[in-house]
């Protein structure tokens, strides 16, 4: 690419691309963490350069636990993306937040259990603050392309992030709401940790599809469920991004560049060579 390009967009199932855009270049690079989910596709809409990253492969064939995350970050901030609007499909915890609703998540609960979530492991250790896992940011451009398109969205919302690829039991649904979680799904982590590690505004924009298996009115989350409301979601964020993309790529929140060489705690006798050659990829002025 002769340009670096500034936004980043990672698709759920069936959000690959928004109509009209055009095309530059399809990439599949390799990382010093393997290569991300799937071909990168560059492609050009309403005159700004946009990164589309299908998360769990086209067609779907990693589930949530084998998505190369930091692969997929990494590939990303090389090509110079500085802000990242992530889509996923969650299941509602609360009677409010219907099946097709839009929800912009504010706060995380981690309940995976063995997914490698750091850049910074192996000799060279850094503890970067976590408090506000989204970009505000980008979460009021996000409410206020909704509003352009006459989108009701749910803002200020708890996603808690479980293992997959197994939906919830019932007992563990009624404790996460007892938790105050709003929403579940299986993709927010590491991804969020990541984009934070590397700088990268992030923001992710829920879609539901289920009242996940608390609500006993309703039929429990079933695939079928599921995928009926899959592509209604997934033609719904198209919309929701051609109006989000002209409040993109031109953001003036510089609060993450730089925070993570100050995040950096192993003294320089200690760290690992080979550990930095590795995040030289990331962060080339750093070491």
């Amino acid at each position: 690419m002769a340009n670096v390009v500034k936004i980043g967009v990672i698709g759920g199932t069936g959000l690959y691309s928004i109509d009209g855009m055009e095309i530059i270049q399809e990439i599949h690079p390799e990382t010093p963490w393997g290569k991300p989910s799937d071909t990168i596709t560059i492609g050009r809409f309403k005159g700004k350069e946009i990164a589309f990253l299908p998360r769990h492969g086209k067609g779907h064939s990693l589930n949530p636990s084998e998505v190369p995350v930091r692969a997929n970050i990494a590939a990303l901030k090389q090509l110079g993306v500085e802000e990242i609007i992530a889509f996923s499909s969650v299941g509602s915890l609360r009677q409010e937040i219907a099946p097709r609703d839009f929800i912009i998540p504010s706060q995380i609960i981690d309940r995976t259990k063995a997914r490698p979530s750091t850049f910074f492991e192996n000799g060279m250790v850094a503890h970067a603050p976590f408090a506000d896992p989204f970009s505000p940011g980008l979460g009021k451009k996000v409410e206020e392309a909704a509003k352009q398109i006459n989108l009701p969205i749910h803002s200020n919302k708890t996603l808690i992030c479980m293992e997959g690829p197994l939906f919830s039991t019932r007992a563990e649904s009624h404790m996460y709401r007892s938790w105050g979680a709003d929403i579940i799904n299986m993709t927010v982590l590491p991804e969020a940790k990541l984009a934070r590690e590397a700088e990268i505004l992030y923001q992710m924009v829920c879609m539901s599809t289920d009242y996940d298996c608390w609500k006993e009115d309703e039929a429990h989350v079933t695939l079928e469920m599921v995928l009926g409301n899959l592509s209604k979601n997934a033609e719904t964020a198209k919309k929701l991004l051609s109006a989000l993309i002209d409040l993109l790529g031109k953001s003036d929140d510089t609060s993450l560049v730089g925070s993570t060489k100050f995040s950096l705690v192993t003294a320089p006798e200690k760290r690992n060579p080979e550990q930095i050659k590795k995040l030289k990829f990331l962060f080339p002025t750093y070491f």
